[in-house]
């Protein structure tokens, strides 16, 4: 020990740990790529909707000012979460879940039928679909009753059967209640988040075989036994063949498969595609905003924006993988199943690979409901790097003060 480290230790003077391990830093990579995704949806969705005065009511604008606000409350929303103190954060995983059921069971109720889904209610003039919050609920729900019968330092131990039947049993209601509207789209989406959270949860394999069969078997029975609306019957026969009604199930993939052919390699120019500024792809600036990228910013602007949801997605699978508690790893988990599955599903049913669902493209697409807890959900990944960004800070500091007596 040196005779400066030693005066120090008898004089009782500690050094004080650097700045830059104390100090919390948020995931900056990630909110760059969530930045341009938004940027670029604001433009996608302004050259969508520009000339559809059908649509807007004669101002060529109204979807562009709506989108602006959707951002600008879902931001609010983001900051407000990732402001929140992790302990808070789990103390009110419970109640987002429970109000994302009592909006399930209201849309069943009082809901508003589009497109063959009971899927919206309508609130002080704004629609808004609580099957967006259930998928953040039940990935922040589930995580959160693994977390507490797992964590502790008496009772530490690994994920059971038991864990894993309580994780179904989170997911259950909730999906339920969508299966009920019925929005086939958000159920395959809810799906994936809850195999992702099992899987990344360290369960044991035979769960994860015998969910992914009883997957398969469900699928197939609700097939069989006429479970599924006409209309989702009518878009999977389209998906098989989409040549088998091209102007009516198969429609929107069609023109979806033209409007992306159209853009080659460098696109026509925005506010420049045919099949947009003509209106030929319903829904455009929803769950086919993919299309505009494609068709106006061709294969280099469309790669663009899958590149870009990739990043997204490598870092709330970093953050899943750096954090230094169970609820944390776990809830960032199902948020990068919810949106790498979301995106993987958008993105395919514009190529014609997936079967026509209606979900919008994470951060891109116009939707209100949607966009909230997509950026709510960006705060949560913040919370949980901030809060792994603590402990090693304080891992650091702890390190220096041992140092510091010898």
């Amino acid at each position: 020990m040196s005779l400066l480290s030693s005066h120090r230790v008898r004089s009782g003077h500690v050094p004080a740990p650097s700045s830059h391990a104390r100090v919390p830093r948020l995931d900056w990579l990630l909110l760059l790529a969530a930045a341009v995704l938004l940027a670029i949806g604001t433009v996608l969705v302004w050259s969508a909707t520009v000339e559809r005065d059908a649509l807007t009511g004669g101002d060529p604008q109204a979807f562009l000012k709506r989108h602006l606000v959707n951002i600008a409350i879902g931001l609010v929303l983001a900051v407000l979460v990732a402001a929140t103190d992790h302990r808070w954060i789990r103390m009110l995983a419970p109640l987002l879940y429970l109000a994302s059921l009592v909006g399930l069971v209201l849309v069943l109720v009082m809901g508003s039928t589009i497109n063959g889904s009971r899927s919206w209610i309508v609130l002080a003039g704004m629609s808004v679909q609580p099957a967006e919050f259930a998928k953040l609920a039940v990935a922040a729900g589930m995580a959160l009753i693994v977390a507490e019968r797992t964590e502790g330092s008496w009772r530490n131990r690994d994920v059971g059967h038991l864990d894993v039947v309580l994780m179904l049993a989170v997911a259950a209601l909730p999906a339920l209640l969508i299966l009920a509207q019925p929005d086939l789209g958000t159920m395959l989406v809810l799906l994936a988040t809850v195999f992702g959270v099992i899987a990344a949860s360290g369960a044991p394999r035979v769960w994860l075989a015998g969910l992914a069969g009883g997957g398969a078997l469900a699928a197939l029975l609700a097939v069989k036994l006429g479970m599924l609306a006409d209309y989702q019957i009518d878009r999977f026969m389209a998906f098989t063949d989409p040549t088998l009604d091209p102007r009516g199930a198969g429609y929107n993939t069609e023109q979806a498969r033209i409007a992306i052919g159209n853009g080659g390699v460098f696109g026509q120019g925005l506010f420049d595609g045919s099949q947009t500024q003509s209106g030929f792809v319903p829904e455009q600036q929803t769950d086919f905003i993919f299309t505009v990228a494609g068709e106006e910013l061709g294969l280099v602007g469309a790669a663009t924006v899958i590149l870009v949801l990739g990043v997204v997605i490598w870092r709330a699978l970093t953050i899943a993988a750096q954090a230094d508690d169970l609820f944390g790893r776990l809830a960032a988990a199902g948020v990068a199943c919810w949106f790498g599955f979301q995106s993987f599903q958008n993105i395919g049913m514009c190529l014609g690979i997936m079967p026509v669902t209606g979900v919008p493209l994470p951060l891109v697409s116009y939707g209100g409901t949607s966009m909230f807890a997509t950026l709510m959900a960006i705060g949560l990944l913040q919370t949980i790097h901030l809060r792994t960004q603590r402990s090693m800070g304080l891992g650091v500091a702890r390190s220096q003060l041992q140092r510091s007596r010898f």
